[in-house]
This record gives structure tokens, C-alpha cells and sequence, in this order.
């Protein structure tokens, strides 16, 4: 069997790349020129150079693939231009399954994210048939997302055999850019993050959302999404395990909602007037902040034996990594 995997430099599409090929998978690598490409070259993979937003490479690159995991997304808190975002969120998602479709693909697992999904009002963890509408959608990377994911439902509803798997918040090794929760352990590690939001999440070890995707392509029902996610936590239980793992205090300060939100106004007005910044305190992560993001993975549990090592591990798994390979400041080691 080869399998194509879209998104394979990334931290979760590095992490399915490998764990396929532990299986025996011949995996052939989207990858746009100008990429990193040593990691996946350690681990034998077929580096096919291209791009989701050009459909002729993503047509050549399905050759002889059996399967397809598509995980290529602009995952980002804030963008000065958010046309690149739909560009590869949506468009690149429809070339992807237009591809998959002529090429006659047996399977394809489509990662969307439990941010295409919505908290429930009533505290209750949602599950993958809580209804989400574009309205709660906060920020273009969720907006982006959620359009994608209805444009693979238009590819399943004419035959297009995809599962769909919603991870939640991964955790682990080789987070290289990093994502949005890797800059908060990478900024807890180094001395700045003194105060937090109150919210929650539900945290996953990344290693088991990779083997999720494969149980996805082997057990999952066509049609079908998944949660990909393991426990559900509160930001101060969260950053009470990562300074157990790093040894250090945990921030104990909780900050108040509007204040915070000012500020990231500010910090985003502050970014579109200077080049090349970011903003250390993205609006939509803010916003996103208001809602407890919990989530039922039973499902995923119960039809694809969804693994769930403890979150604590794989927080200290992430913390040695970043702490070993030069994110973390000399003397804060």
C-alpha cells in the first residue's frame, strides 16, 4: 500500500508520516519547494515536490497512491492576509479531494480540527454531532477550517470515500515552527508567561492523534467524523503539569477577560502598522478563550480504539524536546 500524506512537515503530518512508515507504509510527502526535508527524508519517505494549491501537482503526486491523508493548513492565530489562508484551507482542501476522486483514492482521512466543532452552552463536553454554525466561528483559521470541511462533504456526498478526523490540541516532540500550544510551553520555558486566561481545553498526546488517523483509514465509517483528543483541562491544570515537568513554578496570577482582550486589540493594531511583527497576543486566541473548548472522545474510543496516553507525559515529552533543541534560552534550561 502507498499512501500520500499532504502537510508532512508539519508537527501532526510529520507524526503520521512516521507512524505509517513504522507500519510498513510506503509514504510518498507533498512538499513545497523550500521546505525542511531532512526529517522525512530519516525516515525514507518519497518527497513529491508541490503544493495543494496547484491541483496538477497534487494530480501527479496521487500516482499509484491508495491512500490519501491530507493535513496541509495554514494553522495560524492571526494573519496580516488572510487570502493565503482560504487559499490552502479551502481551495487547496478542494484540489486535494477533486485529485483523490479522478484518481479513484480507496480512502482518505481528511484532518479537520475540533476548532470546525463549538463548546456547548451548557458546559457539557461536545461531541462530533454538536451543532457548529459559521457564526461561532472565531478567526479566519477556524472560519477557514469549517468552510474546508463542508466542501468534503460535498466530495463525500458524490462517492468520495473520506473520514474525518478532529483533533484537538496536540502535545509532543517535533512541534519545529511551533503551533500556537507549542509557543505557550516554549514562552512558559522561557520565563514569559506570568499570568494566564481562564479556559480550557482538551489536550492529546500527538503521538496518538498520528496513530487516530491510521486506525481513521483502517476502522472509521465513511461519512463519519472523530474527535482525535484525549482530556479535557483547565489552563491552570495545564500549566500545573508543565512546571511539574520543567521543574519550575506554575504561573499563579489569572487574568480577567477584558483586559486582555483590550490589549490584544492594541497588540493587533500595533502588528498591522509594523512589518514582519506578530502579535504576542493574538485577538482570536483571545476570543477563543471565552468558551471551556471540551470535548467527548468516546467515540473515537469506542469505534477506532482511539489510544490515550497521559497528558502528562506527553507534556514532558515536549518540554524535553523544546528544552534540547534550542527553544528555551541559555540559562533558563
Amino acid at each position: 500500500m502507498k499512501a500520500l500524506v499532504t502537510g508532512a512537515t508539519g508537527f501532526v503530518g510529520f507524526h503520521v508520516a512516521r507512524r505509517l512508515r513504522e507500519e510498513g507504509v510506503r509514504v510518498s510527502a507533498l512538499v513545497r519547494n523550500g521546505s525542511d526535508r531532512k526529517a522525512l527524508d530519516a525516515l525514507g519517505v518519497e518527497i513529491v515536490a508541490g503544493d495543494v494549491r496547484d491541483y496538477d501537482s497534487v494530480y501527479r503526486a496521487l500516482e499509484g497512491c491508495g491512500r490519501l491523508y491530507h493535513l496541509a493548513a495554514d494553522y495560524r492565530l492571526w494573519v496580516p492576509d488572510p487570502d493565503t489562508m482560504y487559499e490552502i484551507n479551502v481551495q487547496g482542501t478542494k484540489n486535494v479531494m477533486e485529485a483523490a476522486r479522478r484518481r479513484g483514492v480507496e480512502r482518505v482521512v481528511y484532518t479537520s480540527t475540533v476548532g470546525a466543532l463549538t463548546a456547548r452552552p451548557d458546559g457539557v463536553p461536545a461531541d462530533e454531532a454538536t451543532p457548529a454554525g459559521m457564526g461561532e466561528m472565531v478567526g479566519h483559521y477556524k472560519r477557514s477550517k469549517f468552510i474546508a470541511e463542508q466542501e468534503v462533504r460535498g466530495y463525500i456526498a458524490k462517492g468520495l470515500p473520506v473520514v474525518i478526523v478532529n483533533p484537538s490540541t496536540p502535545v509532543g516532540t517535533m512541534d519545529r515552527r511551533p503551533t500556537p500550544t507549542g509557543k505557550m510551553i516554549v514562552d512558559f520555558l522561557n520565563g514569559r508567561m506570568p499570568a494566564f486566561l481562564d479556559t480550557g481545553l482538551n489536550f492529546v498526546d500527538v503521538e496518538d492523534v498520528a496513530e487516530g488517523h491510521r486506525l481513521a483509514a483502517e476502522q472509521g465509517r465513511v461519512g463519519e467524523r472523530y474527535i482525535l483528543g484525549n482530556r479535557n483541562l483547565t489552563l491552570k491544570e495545564f500549566f500545573g503539569m508543565l512546571g511539574k515537568a520543567a521543574g519550575r513554578k506554575a504561573p499563579g496570577v489569572r487574568l480577567p477577560y477584558l483586559p486582555v482582550l483590550i490589549a490584544a486589540y492594541a497588540d493587533e493594531a500595533i502588528s498591522r502598522l509594523i512589518p514582519g511583527r506578530c502579535p504576542r497576543i493574538p485577538l482570536a486566541g483571545v476570543r477563543m478563550a471565552r468558551k471551556y473548548m471540551f470535548f467527548d472522545v468516546s467515540k473515537a474510543v469506542r469505534e477506532l480504539a482511539m489510544p490515550r496516553r497521559p497528558v502528562e507525559e506527553a507534556i514532558a515529552k515536549a518540554v524535553d524536546w523544546f528544552t534540547n533543541n534550542g527553544y528555551v534560552k541559555a540559562g533558563r534550561a
